[in-house]
């Protein structure tokens, strides 16, 4: 029997108060994603110039591998590894919230304009303060929750309704992108570089700092989500339904807004904007795990999956790690987005 024949049992646990229902099938599906994404991290921590087996690999981070492994596995490669997991995991989630408040596969954070935002607050940082890696995560937050703002005010008319907030996130989407463009004209020749590269969406010279950035924003804004779990799944039937099951639409709209643009903003400032993966993500755990509602956990560790290995396939294609991992989910988000209009199309809805 696959994965995918497991019977939809259904189980619930209780703790005091606070209970907490899953399906079998979901929580299997979150295993294997998870599985994968490790193995892809083992392997890519194993390739390069210094190649070592997926059990050298191993050994060697317990102390025990090959003689001068140590310092290449931890401190050189494993950062990058972690960071693209932590990073995938983060966006699969920030994606999951955005499609399920906007009820449109279409409504991911970097199509919607809060993912430019954040670039272009880490943009500010990078440019014109020559910042590090705290301060552009903050210019990320910055950039991110003022896009985040006024995407709002501009969507509201008695209310927020999905098609409207994406509609207002691509304009603003496309005046960040002008912003973003003029930073470039006024930076000097080696910022812009590097700014360049960064907007591309890189893992390259990562290291235990990027590793902080992204593991703070996980800690800060996945517990926030989880608590709000229940209500977003309310929200997609509707502001009248929820309202009238105890939830307050707009108050809880917002909260989940705010954490999941926080959330992007974190990631941005540890790997760049990698495009597509928060649009994929969530649509991809969907179809795997057959449950409706956002599948919150589903959709993060397919996006951990989804950078792990879109990372591992750059370093395998070039034998280095100097392709930006944003070149080959881009290259597949492609595909994946003309697949997607295609069924859209198909079903009526555009």
């Amino acid at each position: 029997m696959s994965v995918l024949d497991v019977p939809r049992t259904t189980g619930v646990v209780r703790t005091g108060r606070w209970s907490l229902r899953y399906r079998g099938r979901t929580l299997l599906i979150c295993a294997a994603t998870a599985a994968l994404a490790a193995f892809s991290l083992v392997l890519a921590l194993g390739t390069g110039s210094y190649a070592l087996t997926p059990a050298e690999v191993v050994r060697t981070l317990f102390g025990e591998g090959p003689p001068g492994a140590g310092f290449i596995v931890r401190d050189l490669r494993l950062p990058r590894a972690l960071v693209a997991v932590l990073v995938g995991f983060g966006m699969g989630l920030a994606g999951a919230v955005f499609q399920s408040l906007t009820r449109n596969p279409l409504g991911s954070p970097d199509i919607t304009g809060f993912g430019n935002g954040a670039s272009a607050g880490a943009l500010v940082a990078i440019i014109l303060f020559d910042a590090g890696a705290p301060q552009t995560a903050l210019g990320a937050v910055c950039g991110g929750l003022a896009t985040a703002a006024a995407v709002y005010l501009l969507a509201w008319k008695r209310g927020v309704h999905g098609y409207r907030l994406v509609l207002v996130g691509i304009g603003a989407s496309a005046v960040l992108g002008s912003a973003t463009s003029f930073l470039y004209v006024r930076a000097d020749i080696g910022k812009a570089a590097q700014a360049a590269s960064w907007m591309i969406g890189s893992l390259n010279a990562r290291d235990w700092t990027d590793v902080r950035v992204a593991a703070l924003g996980l800690v800060l804004t996945v517990p926030l989500v989880l608590a709000y779990a229940r209500r977003l799944s309310l929200l997609e039937m509707g502001d009248d339904t929820a309202a009238a099951l105890g939830v307050p639409p707009e108050r809880s709209r917002l909260v989940l807004l705010c954490a999941a643009t926080g959330l992007t903003a974190m990631t941005v400032a540890a790997a760049g904007p990698i495009p597509f993966v928060a649009m994929a993500a969530p649509q991809l755990a969907r179809r795997v795990t057959r449950a409706a509602g956002p599948n919150l956990l589903p959709a993060a560790w397919t996006g951990a999956l989804l950078v792990s290995a879109a990372d591992l396939v750059t370093q395998r294609l070039t034998g280095s790690a100097l392709l930006p991992v944003g070149v080959v989910t881009g290259v597949a988000g492609g595909a994946y987005l003309a697949w997607l209009l295609r069924g859209e199309r198909g079903a009526g809805r555009i």
